[in-house]
């Protein structure tokens, strides 16, 4: 957003300060949940779960190999670019294309003819995968569809136009956090105190993030309002001198009428004695 010139760098001032210290602890926090662990955290709505749900994780990660870590860590980076280069492009796209709805429309169709030559391209030797039924797979296609992309796109366009990009995605980080909690309650997986950790970072860096994007409205505003009397004042100013130039000009206007007149009683004048005179030479 610095690069697209959405955003002001400005280093001296507090509120930008605080913007790039809570971006950076909120990245901090994401980096913690992910690569460490820690001491195991002992839940109340977890403890069930066993010895086994808490192993199979472990199993899964060491049957994957280096190779496949690499690759995987790089796919994330360039769906992290992706992301938040569809914050940038939705909010030049808002400014002249306003119609939310076929917007989102349009977003949820390029999506799915991509997902659907994705799917042609990997799962070209399984037409099972193509196959749903009254399941999960069901249930988890029509969430994706109807609420994680159609509602998502909508709500995020309204944010975006009404406060810009920078206060949507100061929240995308929070994921990390509602699918640690929701993942504890519900498949009961165990939290770790680098993931406890690691939130409280993400709600610090994002609560500075806030912070600094309000005192920058704030200062928006206040700009605006001072603008606003000058602007009119200027106004006022502008219409007081053309009404002065217009007295002025109808001052003229009557000035050379009063001396037109003059000049043509005078010229009477002048014809009524050169009668009289001519009148007394004759006699």
């Amino acid at each position: 957003m610095v690069f697209d010139r959405m955003e002001k760098l400005e280093l001296k001032k507090v509120r930008c300060q605080a913007k790039i210290a809570g971006t950076l602890v909120t990245v901090a926090g994401a980096m913690l949940m992910t690569l460490y662990k820690g001491p195991l955290m002992e839940m109340a709505w977890s403890r069930h779960a066993g010895a086994g749900a808490a192993e199979a994780p472990a199993a899964a990660a060491a049957a994957i190999s280096s190779r496949d870590w690499f690759l995987g860590s790089m796919f994330v980076i360039v769906a992290t670019l992706a992301w938040a280069s569809l914050f940038i492009l939705q909010t030049h796209t808002i400014k002249q294309y306003s119609a939310q709805l076929s917007l989102t429309t349009l977003i949820c169709l390029v999506g799915t003819l991509q997902a659907v030559v994705v799917t042609f391209a990997m799962e070209r030797r399984r037409p099972s995968v193509w196959a749903i039924g009254f399941d999960m797979n069901l249930l988890a296609a029509a969430y994706a569809g109807i609420v994680t992309s159609s509602i998502a796109y909508y709500v995020q366009g309204l944010v975006i136009q009404r406060t810009g990009p920078v206060f949507a995605s100061a929240f995308s980080p929070l994921m990390m956090i509602i699918v640690a909690v929701m993942g504890s309650f519900i498949l009961s997986e165990q939290i770790y105190l680098g993931g406890v950790v690691g939130a409280a970072l993400i709600v610090v860096g994002l609560y500075s993030v806030l912070w600094g994007k309000h005192k920058e409205t704030q200062e928006k505003q206040a700009d605006t309002k001072l603008s606003l009397p000058t602007s009119k004042g200027a106004a006022a100013a502008a219409e007081a001198e053309e009404i002065t130039g217009a007295g002025e000009d109808d001052g003229d206007g009557d000035d050379d009428a009063e001396r037109s007149k003059n000049h043509r009683s005078s010229g009477g004048v002048r014809s009524s004695s050169d009668s009289n005179g001519h009148g007394a030479s004759a006699v």
